[in-house]
């Protein structure tokens, strides 16, 4: 059975920081790439990091680029998003995400989805 199950969210600061993290079955981690999306309300799910499985290379939003960072644990099947220097307008769902994963940004690029976790950055 393919899973993903994301924790770590919920309410912080701006400037605050938050870690994410993802278990994925086995199924889901033999993917190309993990990624981590996000949607806030009214707004369609945009890519903020992505991962390839085998290598760990990433790739990350202009919006985030400096402040997050995508991580993977081999072992645990575990993917991981750093949050760092938490602005307001980071304030969304995030979810973790399966599969080709190219081109990274398309939601189209990932066959598996978790439920989701809630960020909330106040000012």
């Amino acid at each position: 059975q393919v899973q993903l199950v994301e924790s770590g969210g919920g309410s912080v600061q701006a400037g605050g920081s938050l870690r994410l993290s993802c278990a994925a079955s086995e199924a889901a981690y033999s993917s190309n790439a993990m990624a981590w999306f996000r949607q806030a309300p009214g707004n369609q799910r945009e890519g903020v990091a992505r991962i390839i499985t085998r290598g760990g290379a990433t790739t990350y939003a202009d919006s985030v680029r400096g402040r997050f960072t995508i991580s993977q644990d081999v072992p645990k099947n575990t993917v991981t998003l750093q949050m760092n220097g938490l602005k307001p307008e980071d304030t969304a769902i995030y979810y973790c995400a399966a599969g080709w994963g190219n081109p990274w940004w398309l939601t189209g690029a990932y066959h598996y989805w978790g439920q989701g976790t809630q960020v909330t950055v106040s000012s």
